[in-house]
């Protein structure tokens, strides 16, 4: 696949930003990355998979930033680095904490540029996506309009944020109920997600070799925010891809078990010419880029889309 790249231009990243969080137990510490030049720059926030930190997925953050995104990482409960006890009383409503950390930065962008040397007064609030990897696309996916379907059947509470404009969500858990594990249902009753309120325009990032213990069925079930969330959504199906569709979580990391740069190259330019499509910075970066991988000879993966 042949893509005309964007310049690169220089970045700064900074870390820790601490937000206080009363009530969190731990204050909210996120690292921010941005353009060292620029105004009105648009804004990424992230959401790590489970056990990860605001250190992590350098091979999309990187890319991203360097494309002129300003990128959001926090470090959410569950993270290695601060290392909750299974017995911790926040960890029965560690996905609530999760999704209040993203809103917690969307109230704080304020304090967020002011803390950066340089950032202040270059962000554009009206170009803000959330994206999000593993148990990151679930909690991402609640700001976009999804609930989590509660123990007697009933959608849960409408957590959706309007300030997001775009998402993606990355290898996200699909349905549960019945398509849940044993194990899964045992220990994370709350990945049970209505996709029907999920109106935000979304791009879903799905591996056709991730088989997760967490589902009864095959790496289908990583479609599912696609296809039963309506409105205007896209999915990405990576040929051969697993769990880290190949290798976002970091650099070089032990997890990855599907080690594939070219793989990750084209997610890097998919996501980046979809978000520049979905926050309105140009109409003709997406388009190129369906049209390209359409008409590479033997693709990596391919694009549907829905509206």
């Amino acid at each position: 696949m042949e893509m005309n790249e964007k310049k690169f231009t220089p970045v700064i990243s900074f870390k820790p930003i601490v937000l206080p969080a009363p009530g969190r137990g731990e204050d909210l510490q996120v690292r921010v990355s941005a353009p060292a030049q620029g105004s009105r720059l648009p804004v990424i926030i992230f959401s790590h998979g489970y056990g990860w930190s605001l250190e992590g997925y350098g091979p999309l953050v990187d890319d991203w930033t360097a494309r002129g995104f300003a990128v959001i990482q926090p470090t959410h409960l569950d993270s290695r680095t601060l290392n909750l006890p299974p017995e911790d009383p926040r960890m029965p409503l560690i996905w609530r904490f999760r999704v209040d950390d993203l809103k917690r930065i969307l109230d704080q962008l304020d304090f967020i540029e002011a803390a950066v040397p340089g950032l202040e007064g270059r962000l554009d609030r009206s170009r803000i996506a959330a994206a999000g990897h593993s148990w990151g696309g679930q909690s991402v996916s609640m700001l976009l309009g999804a609930r989590v379907i509660g123990d007697q059947g009933e959608s849960g509470e409408d957590m959706s944020d309007s300030r997001i404009k775009a998402g993606v969500l990355l290898a996200t858990p699909g349905r549960g109920g019945a398509d849940l594990s044993p194990f899964a249902a045992a220990h994370f009753p709350f990945m049970n997600p209505d996709f029907s309120g999920m109106k935000t325009p979304t791009l879903v990032v799905a591996g056709d070799h991730d088989q997760s213990r967490l589902s009864t069925r095959g790496p289908d079930w990583f479609a599912d925010p696609y296809f039963l969330s309506p409105g205007s959504k896209s999915l990405l199906t990576l040929f051969g891809a697993e769990h880290t569709l190949g290798g976002i979580a970091g650099y070089d990391v032990a997890e990855t078990t599907d080690a594939h740069p070219e793989r990750v190259a084209l997610l890097r330019q998919i996501t980046g010419a979809y978000l520049r499509d979905a926050l309105q910075l140009d109409d003709s970066s997406w388009p190129a880029a369906c049209q390209a991988l359409e008409e590479t000879a033997n693709p990596l993966g391919r694009i549907e889309s829905k509206h």
